[in-house]
């Protein structure tokens, strides 16, 4: 019977988190619990620094961050994750990142193996070095679904051992198979094997409890036992409600907080495929809050209640007073209708530059756009033909925060008037699959100098690749802009792209398109 981590434990990583007698500990050694939420970076990146800020305004001391390796969704290269880093730092929230594509393996279309989410996170491995304080290594979203679980002992050892070999001692968390609901108990019986197979005895493993724990007794025997095996657990997802039953979050909250255990909702918003209801927060607006996202964040045993800062960040930010110099005069380039992008000359700090916050500027008021950790950021959602003023601060790791840099005015192009596009989606099918032609035709009289189209599968397709533009897709919905050689569409004329995907039904032609806001005709 197994009844604690092995005795001859190798040493604990200095510089990061690590595990202790079944508690997660930071690198200052203090017992650490995560409260806090997911948010689907890979289809919302735009929207990220707002969200990380938002949510630990809510109370939150962690996220777990969406990240896509590239084989079902764009991929989020190391510029991209250590921006995302930086953006955590920055809100000194501890930084969860999985890798999203292996979801659902053996049983879901288009996922990758645990070996290829290894493979990638050896790619991006330069933005995560040094970062062991603050960042947990989720090896992969629910990594086999119903069919083929039993493999998961294996492959996830197997990725463990090999992330370990390429040099990685951050604490790597490990998701359930079943869909992370591990209804077989497969993770539950061969944790202390997985465990042990960690030269570094530094996993974490993780629990998503929806319908499979809808009574208090279920979650009480689940989170009990790996507490009284002396292995570290959180609840990586959770929602009020789901399409596979209905959990019970009252349990699973009041169950984290009576054995001291960390737990993440599911998620902060953007989510589709039916499941909208399971978004914290409207539209990405904080002031917004679902009635899920009051539950989590205000409820009893909610984060609000029960999170505590990790200690890395302390009191007044790692012990850092000093501000950084304001960063240059933001540029603008690549002025669209309804977007920009902006670069700035980098500020200068003595511990390094974690951030730089995009705020608009209307005389005395500001209002926060984004937030990033590279010099430069892409606004959007903007109002077209309307003059927007944007200027940057930058901030250090403590929080500390440099005086504003000069503003720059942009004025954003003309839109699509009402009525002056047109859209056509001619399809090409065979057994499991399809392409799809995508005409976006410019009946207006003036040019659209850059284009968003917004659009819902009408079934159950899954989106693998696109030429001509870029799109991202989440649940059913998906969001095209384009290629620098599609980027203008003439008046009167058109542009095109296509796309590539699966499906295990018959397809159809969306209900409707969006262009930069405004709906469009169809055909």
């Amino acid at each position: 019977m197994f009844t604690g981590p092995p005795a001859a434990q190798a040493a604990e990583p200095a510089t990061g988190f690590h595990v202790r007698d079944g508690r997660l500990l930071d690198a200052n050694g203090n017992d650490f619990v995560m409260r806090g939420v997911n948010h689907a970076h890979a289809w919302y990146a735009a929207r990220t620094g707002r969200a990380l800020a938002d949510t630990k305004a809510l109370g939150a001391n962690s996220a777990r961050i969406v990240l896509s390796t590239g084989d079902r969704w764009t991929k989020n290269d190391a510029a991209d994750v250590a921006q995302v880093v930086g953006q955590c730092r920055a809100n000194r929230l501890v930084c969860v990142l999985e890798a999203h594509d292996t979801t659902g393996y053996g049983e879901q279309s288009g996922a990758v193996s645990l070996d290829r989410a290894v493979d990638y996170w050896i790619e991006v491995q330069s933005a995560l070095k040094g970062q062991e304080k603050y960042v947990v290594l989720n090896l992969g979203n629910e990594p086999h679904g119903n069919v083929g679980h039993t493999a998961w002992t294996a492959d996830t050892s197997r990725a463990i051992t090999r992330l370990r070999s390429a040099g990685f001692t951050h604490t790597l968390m490990a998701d359930a198979p079943n869909w992370g609901q591990d209804w077989s108990f497969t993770m539950r019986d061969d944790a202390p094997a997985v465990f042990a197979a960690d030269p570094q005895r530094n996993t974490v493993f993780s629990v998503h409890m929806y319908g499979v724990f809808d009574t208090a007794a279920e979650v009480q025997d689940y989170l009990g036992r790996f507490v009284s095996r002396r292995l570290p657990l959180v609840v990586g997802e959770f929602g009020h409600d789901h399409s596979d039953g209905n959990p019970d979050e009252d349990a699973i909250m009041a169950a984290a907080r009576q054995l001291n255990l960390g737990y993440l909702g599911w998620s902060w918003s953007g989510n589709g495929g039916g499941v909208e209801y399971l978004d914290l927060a409207t539209d990405f607006d904080a002031s917004r809050l679902s009635a899920w996202g009051r539950r989590l964040f205000e409820g009893a045993d909610g984060i609000r209640q029960t999170s505590r800062e990790a200690s890395v960040y302390g009191t007044g930010g790692e012990g850092d007073t000093r501000a950084p110099t304001a960063p240059g005069r933001p540029t603008a380039s690549d002025v669209i209708s309804t977007g920009v992008r902006l670069t700035w000359a980098a500020a200068t700090d003595d511990t390094g530059v974690t951030a730089y916050d995009v705020v608009r500027v209307d005389g005395t008021r500001e209002t926060p756009v984004t937030t990033t950790a590279t010099p430069g950021a892409t606004v959007t959602g903007l109002a077209p033909s309307t003059a927007h003023t944007f200027a940057v601060y930058a901030r250090d790791a403590a929080g500390n925060r440099s005086p504003r840099s000069a503003a720059v005015t942009v004025t954003t192009t003309g839109g699509p008037a009402a009525g002056s596009c047109a859209v056509s989606y001619r399809l090409e099918e065979w057994t499991g699959g399809f392409n799809a032609h995508v005409d976006i035709r410019n009946t207006g009289t003036r040019d659209i100098a850059g284009w968003q189209l917004e659009f819902a599968f009408p079934g159950g397709q899954t989106l693998h690749s696109a030429w001509n533009a870029k799109v991202v897709q989440q649940g059913s919905r998906l969001l095209a802009t384009p290629e620098e050689w599609t980027r203008t569409i003439p008046a009167g004329g058109t542009v095109s792209f296509g796309l590539n995907g699966s499906s295990t039904g018959g397809n159809g032609v969306p209900a409707a398109f969006t262009l930069n806001g405004t709906a469009c005709a169809k055909g």
